[in-house]
């Protein structure tokens, strides 16, 4: 039986008289990454704060790595760990030392705190800058560095608000690749991003939140088909063709509806039923009918479209309350 490691049913959160959170369900089950993503303003943030403790709530219920979050929160604190957008960690001291000054705050003894110090460095491929201060570290490896402070004591849940924000590409894929890692070994991620491209990545699901609710959950790929089939998409060379190509295309096996036709791109759109034969016998009609052929090929929704299409916004970054 899969073991849920966050569940939460029916929250509501009111500020000044506006729900933030109404009727607000979730469930995670352990070892997976669930992505949270939402418009500005849609309650992640605060569904964030509720399920790690730090912010009360008016109803519903809530647990969190098998304890509930209003009855025994000092458990819950026990369990998780939260990782903010914005780094926690002492630049005037190097990588070791901010560990081990974590691992003392965390009650652990001077020689345990040490060791547990060079563990993480290890296992966050920082040993090698361990004795650098931590002001000279690039912006994935301060990242890597706040993400092993978060784990001085294993989490069994941790929570990741908008963990790449501002990183460039090498080294956001070092810490999805250091998100990869931990949930191979065993831990949750309830993760917040502005990323769409983040989600698709790590996400084993995704819970869609609107005007504090979930609108829609699924993975990835459940959530682009949600929107529409497949596309497959042809750039033709000659403009005054275009119509003789969507006949065609119109009749290969595979295709489904009707054939856009844009001008002024000299492309063709259609949606198809089966991926595979649509391209090859849409190449090969338009092969035969000497049509010269520029771009051709299969296009999936994207979760960007997903998300507009479930929530009428595209994907933001939420302030926080």
């Amino acid at each position: 039986m899969t073991t849920i490691a966050i569940a939460a049913d029916g929250l509501r959160k009111t500020y000044r008289g506006v729900p933030a959170l109404d009727g607000f369900r979730l469930s995670v089950a352990a070892g997976t990454v669930c992505g949270l993503l939402g418009p500005n303003g849609a309650g992640k943030t605060t569904a964030v704060r509720i399920l790690a403790t730090l912010l009360s709530f008016d109803g519903g219920r809530a647990e969190v790595a098998g304890a509930d979050v209003a009855r025994r929160p000092d458990l819950v604190r026990e369990r998780i760990a939260l990782t903010g957008q914005y780094s926690a960690v002492d630049g005037s001291l190097s990588g070791r030392q901010n560990l081990v000054l974590f691992g003392r705050l965390h009650h652990l003894g001077r020689r345990a705190a040490q060791a547990r110090a060079d563990e993480l460095l290890e296992q966050f491929d920082l040993t090698g800058a361990a004795h650098r201060s931590a002001s000279e570290y690039s912006g994935g490896m301060q990242r890597r560095l706040d993400l092993a402070a978060s784990l001085i004591r294993a989490p069994q849940v941790l929570f990741l608000d908008e963990p790449t924000t501002g990183l460039d590409p090498r080294s956001r894929n070092q810490v999805w690749d250091t998100v990869r890692k931990l949930v191979t070994e065993g831990t949750t991620v309830l993760l917040t991003t502005q990323y769409l491209d983040e989600a698709d990545q790590l996400a084993d699901r995704i819970s869609v939140v609107d005007s504090g609710r979930v609108v829609a959950e699924g993975t990835p790929d459940e959530l682009k088909a949600a929107i529409g089939a497949d596309r497959l998409e042809v750039v033709i060379r000659e403009p005054d063709r275009l119509h003789e190509a969507a006949a065609l295309l119109a009749r290969v096996e595979g295709a489904a509806g009707t054939v856009d036709v844009d001008p002024d791109v000299r492309g063709l759109r259609f949606a198809v039923t089966d991926r595979v034969v649509a391209l090859t016998e849409a190449a090969r009609a338009l092969r035969e009918a000497a049509i010269t052929v520029d771009d051709l090929g299969i296009r999936r929704p994207t979760l960007d479209e997903a998300f507009l299409s479930l929530t009428g916004h595209r994907a933001e970054k939420e302030e926080t309350r």
